[in-house]
């Protein structure tokens, strides 16, 4: 197990794990990457089926087309989107504006998607007809895996980014037809650090009898920062 693991209480991990997108280049240790998927796989699952797998791409010739496949996807979405919800327009002209900060930080990930240290393709064996509520028996794995590797020193962020690249990536890694791709996690060590994030204010997202409004209990801690919510749907008028 690494020397870098860091001494973090659940608690404080489950607030301070933020997205990290910008890696270090160092490889991970085999046995990191055991004790990580280790924990993904003690996450609660629908009647503890387990139906989580997870291909983990390390380096390789396989693994580095696999990159390279992803990072061309990324590439293109990034840029339509970076387009699409106008960061380059606006506050995104302001160099230390948070919209333009995000912008540079998401351009770089995609970029040097290939010098990844390591990715994880989180996927679902289905058991039954595909509904909405198998993600439950998934994403829970996914988020183990990022808590642990905060824990270990490491960082992470969950993607779709495969998305785009599915069928060539399939075909490359082998994933049968039937098995569902959840999720595009990567993984290194930070270039930066883990810390508090910035989230809406609870009482805008907790309900109490009614919706929309928030009992009297649902306050932050003193001294909590706040975020709203990303850039806002597109709607075709």
């Amino acid at each position: 197990m690494t020397t870098d693991k860091e001494d973090v209480g659940l608690y404080e991990g489950l607030l301070t794990t933020r997205a990290i997108r910008r890696y270090t280049g160092e490889p991970i240790p085999e046995t990191d990457l055991r004790d990580m998927l280790f924990a993904a796989t003690r996450a609660p699952s629908g009647s503890n089926r387990q139906p989580f797998r997870f291909v983990v791409l390390t380096s390789g010739p396989v693994a580095e087309e696999a990159k390279r496949l992803i990072g061309e996807g990324a590439r293109r979405f990034w840029g339509t989107k970076r387009a699409t919800d106008g960061y380059d327009r606006g506050s995104g002209t302001e160099q230390d504006s948070p919209k333009a900060r995000v912008a540079r930080t998401m351009q770089q990930y995609v970029d040097d998607y290939e010098t990844v240290p390591v990715v994880v393709l989180a996927c679902f064996v289905p058991y039954r007809e595909q509904s909405p509520a198998d993600g439950a028996s998934v994403y829970p794995a996914c988020q183990n895996l990022l808590l642990a590797a905060r824990a270990l020193g490491y960082g992470g962020v969950m993607t779709g980014w495969h998305y785009a690249v599915e069928p060539a990536l399939r075909t490359l890694l082998g994933i049968p037809e039937e098995i569902v791709l959840c999720a595009t996690i990567t993984l290194g060590r930070p270039v930066g650090h883990h810390g508090p994030v910035r989230r809406r204010p609870l009482s805008e997202l907790v309900f109490g009898e009614k919706w929309g409004e928030s009992p009297v209990w649902a306050v932050d801690p003193p001294g909590v920062g706040h975020a709203a919510a990303g850039p806002p749907p597109v709607r075709n008028l």
